[in-house]
């Protein structure tokens, strides 16, 4: 027995200990109670752990130790999420090839993590980088393929200069690359693989309003979603009534006021419909803009454009409306078409005074004039002007209505339309799992036979990509030509590789059937320990990772492949951590990694040190003096526990104390209210200083409340206590209800809304009974002042409040 607080020896103890015992690993065949516990999986960088993965780690941890102590058998495996540009820009700074230096850095990842003292299940975990893992992989791709969810086409898309790849839409921030935030990402057409999360869209917004996740997280996917209600409308041609220009508006209301249209230069009818006497103006116009990127087009303040000399006619008055061509319409959203409400659009405003053209007002705020000049667009609510027959409607009424007399004449017809765009797969870079996909001239795309997967990554030494489009796999020959397997003619591979956030997508369903080498997830595992019931990670991955997950969910549900159709039971995001009130980055010079503490003050402490700096959900300021005070709280509770005397019979009030933490502390946990939960062990400590020492049914309480913040001092503190078994395997303490309400409770007593006294009385006393005793009460008699009462309220368990 150790008679002082050792942290390195008892830590190096148990984690042997835990290793030869197998005391994280759960027979996932045979357990009565599952509860599957993840934390998203890292990047193995090349820096290792940083203080972040120190924080949610951890977290995740704590919740999995609990339930476990409630009695569940709890799987919390880990993996790495190795693929990507993340590992891959790293070796081409260090000159290595990703496939020999990841697993250096995979290494340093599983050292790091065993250090901190998770309970992971190590036999079960992925490597996204491991043929037996991107074999699976590969096979989803096929299944997407097979049944129309997977698909191939031209398509404007994000190009970073930086990464020279494509990047998902989810990956562009405000214009820039989100993993280079001063890199402006390029609109580049070319032909890509696409999964179709777009016919989700709806199924995906309307699975928010129940499932149990993180509310930031719920808003974030709604609003990336982005469901626009409004009407498609068809304008037909001045003077070619067999055509038609088709239009969303979110504002089917200010119809009447659309005096001209404007198409995107791309738009398939501007070289049907141009005017000869417009013809050089238009091609001039379209050639310039051609040249543009999308991002620019978006980003530009100077209006152009160049009318086409045709005309359209707006179908709910018949007014023959210009149509012009210019840069702000872009021909990827919506139909490429818009009609121009100047009135009540900045853009379209903007635009009409440039070119002269007429401006209707249709929309009038409350108590506005109808033809007053307009010095800006209007886009709020108010009441229909200058709208024939809909004048005086309400504009939210009006766009019903407009709406139905267009669906009555068959020329418009209410319609939703998405934020959402489909998921570009394709990635011009070599550290990823090919696309399994074959092109042969005879027979078109041909997927890759199940039989033949995986389709391995080779190792090349020149996997630097290049500006030019085309992936590093495509200068391998020995790759890319193979015969086809429908035709045995030659043909050529996909080059590309796919989306890193593929990997991950599914890399939850992976975890159980980690061992089984013919299946991707076994139907008996999968049915038994997903969904899984607590996910957490960090609120970034909101509309990346999250929401790929949910929709490669719902899709393998469809496909009869799983039976459920949400990855996630339940998820919980964590906040972030700042130091010293600054957010930590290189630049900066303030990144904290762990092992540097872990090496000083041991894990135990670090790992309460970081719950205490702030609600787990919110996060907190690293700050290195606060970690002092941590450390002797464990110590404090070492020497706790060795000066017990198991036979004392402990004074009420101790007694009653410990009822109460052990309350609070089951519900902080349930809540993720860490900081709070560590509070009351540390004032249930003082309670023991004061009144103690502690018998043995209060030390191990103690010790079993601390376990899942600090397990392995208290394993070691278990061990003293006499128990041979883990912890672990043990049950969290009951407590008695009612001891934990205290007896005596101070009320404050009000007189005409200030306090003037304090009274203490029973927790159970009569309503009649207190106000007598605040009538009592000197302070509050010189507060009344003989004056008649008109009030009396008393607020259980709080105040007293006297009207005089």
């Amino acid at each position: 027995m150790m008679n002082r607080y050792d942290p390195a020896t008892v830590e190096a103890k148990w984690q042997q200990r835990w290793e030869e015992r197998g005391t994280h690993r759960v027979d996932l065949h045979a357990a009565q109670r599952p509860f599957y516990m993840l934390m998203m999986f890292p990047y193995p960088s090349a820096e290792g752990l940083h203080v972040g993965h120190a924080f949610a780690f951890p977290g995740a941890d704590i919740f999995g130790r609990f339930r476990r102590l409630q009695g569940y058998d709890v799987f919390e495996p880990m993996g790495y999420d190795a693929f990507g540009i993340h590992s891959e820009n790293y070796a081409l700074k260090v000159g290595v090839n990703p496939a020999r230096l990841i697993p250096k850095t995979i290494g340093n990842f599983g050292r790091q993590l065993r250090r901190l003292g998770l309970m992971l299940n190590w036999d079960q975990a992925v490597d996204t980088t491991s043929p037996d893992y991107y074999r699976w992989t590969q096979w989803i791709f096929l299944q997407l393929y097979k049944h129309g969810l997977a698909v191939r086409k031209k398509a404007p898309v994000n190009w970073c200069p930086a990464c020279q790849t494509v990047l998902a839409n989810e990956q562009v921030i405000d214009g820039y690359c989100e993993r280079h935030g001063d890199t402006l990402v390029e609109q580049r057409y070319l032909e890509q693989w696409f999964f179709t999360i777009t016919k989700y869209a709806q199924r995906l917004l309307d699975h928010l309003d129940w499932i149990d996740w993180s509310e930031t997280t719920k808003t974030a996917q709604r609003n990336w979603i982005g469901r626009s209600e409004g009407a498609e409308i068809d304008f037909p041609l001045a003077d070619d009534g067999s055509r038609t220009i088709r239009v969303f508006t979110t504002r089917p209301d200010t119809l009447f006021g659309a005096t001209y249209m404007v198409l995107a230069p791309e738009h398939t009818l501007v070289p049907l419909i141009t005017a000869p006497g417009q013809r050089a103006a238009v091609d001039a116009y379209r050639e310039r803009v051609a040249r543009m990127d999308l991002i620019s087009r978006r980003a530009v303040k100077e209006k152009t454009g160049v009318f086409t000399g045709a005309y359209a006619i707006n179908p709910v008055n018949q007014q023959r409306i210009p149509i012009w061509i210019a840069d702000y319409v872009l021909a990827e959203y919506g139909t490429g078409a818009i009609m121009a409400v100047p009135a009540h659009d900045e853009r379209d405003f903007e635009f009409a005074r440039a070119f002269d053209l007429p401006i209707r007002r249709v929309i009038a705020a409350e108590g506005a004039e109808p033809d007053t000049p307009l010095e800006h667009a209007y886009d709020g609510s108010g009441r229909l002007v200058n709208s024939g027959d809909f004048d005086g409607m309400d504009a939210e009424r009006g766009k019903r209505a407009i709406t139905d007399w267009l669906a009555a004449r068959g020329c418009g017809a209410a319609r939703v339309e998405y934020r959402l765009h489909d998921w570009c797969v394709s990635r011009q870079r070599y550290w990823g799992p090919p696309i399994p996909m074959i092109y042969c001239d005879a027979c078109g795309i041909v997927p890759v036979p199940e039989a033949d997967l995986p389709v391995r990554l080779p190792e090349i030494e020149d996997f630097r990509p290049d500006a030019s489009g085309v992936a590093p796999l495509a200068r391998v020959e020995s790759f890319y030509r193979v015969p086809c397997p429908q035709c045995g003619k030659p043909a050529r591979r996909e080059t590309d590789v796919s989306d890193t956030f593929l990997d991950s997508a599914w890399y939850f369903l992976r975890y159980p059937s980690a061992q089984r080498a013919e299946v991707a997830f076994d139907p008996e595992l999968t049915k038994r320990w997903l969904p899984v019931d607590m996910y957490i990670g960090g609120n970034e991955h909101a509309v990346l990772h999250l929401l790929y997950s949910r929709f490669l969910t719902m899709a393998l549900h469809d496909l009869g492949l799983l039976p459920f159709d949400e990855p996630f039971k339940k998820f919980r995001a964590h906040g972030l951590i700042i130091k010293d009130g600054a957010k930590m980055s290189k630049s900066r010079g303030n990144v904290v990694t762990p092992d540097l503490y872990i090496e000083q003050h041991g894990a135990d402490v670090f790992r309460l040190y970081m719950m205490f700096l702030g609600p787990y959900q919110d996060g907190g300021d690293f700050r290195d003096e606060g970690i002092a005070g941590v450390r002797r709280f464990l110590e404090g509770v070492w020497k706790a526990i060795h000066d017990r005397d198991p036979e004392r019979t402990l004074p009420d009030a101790l007694r009653r104390a410990a009822h109460k933490t052990i309350r609070k502390v089951g519900d902080d946990l349930e809540g993720l209210r860490y900081n709070t939960a560590i509070a009351a062990l540390m004032s249930l400590l003082n309670e023991v200083r004061r009144q103690g020492p502690a018998d043995r049914w209060l030390s191990e309480a103690m010790v079993l409340m601390l376990a899942p913040f600090a397990p392995h001092i208290a394993e070691e503190l278990w061990e003293i206590l006499g128990h041979r078994e883990s912890i672990f395997a043990s049950r969290w303490p009951a407590y008695d209800e009612a001891l934990t309400r205290d007896q005596v409770i101070e009320l404050a007593v009000q007189v005409n809304g200030k306090v003037r006294g304090r009274i203490h009385v029973a927790a159970d006393e009569a309503e009649d009974a207190v106000i007598a005793r605040a009538l009592a009460d000197a302070a509050v008699q010189s507060a009344i002042a003989g004056k008649p009462i008109k009030r009396r309220v008393v607020v259980p368990g709080r105040l007293v409040s006297l009207v005089v």
